[in-house]
């Protein structure tokens, strides 16, 4: 419970916040024709691909300051 509980706290955190509003707004824009498919498929690699990478990089540094 207390992992499940950690997960949900670093969901709140400011980058996936931004990261889940920018995937609501361009998948709403794609829906409704504001933009095309190819041009949301690009935004959200791009989106997502950073939030990943950030994730990734943090992970990182703190098993870098463990050893």
């Amino acid at each position: 419970m207390k992992e499940f509980i950690k997960r949900v706290s670093n969901l709140l955190c400011i980058k996936s916040i931004v990261t889940l509003s920018l995937t609501y707004v361009f998948c709403r824009l794609a829906i409704t024709g504001g933009i095309t498919p190819a041009e949301f498929v690009a935004i959200f690699i791009v989106v997502i691909n950073f939030y990943f990478e950030a994730q990734r990089n943090k992970k990182a540094e703190t098993e870098e300051k463990e050893v």
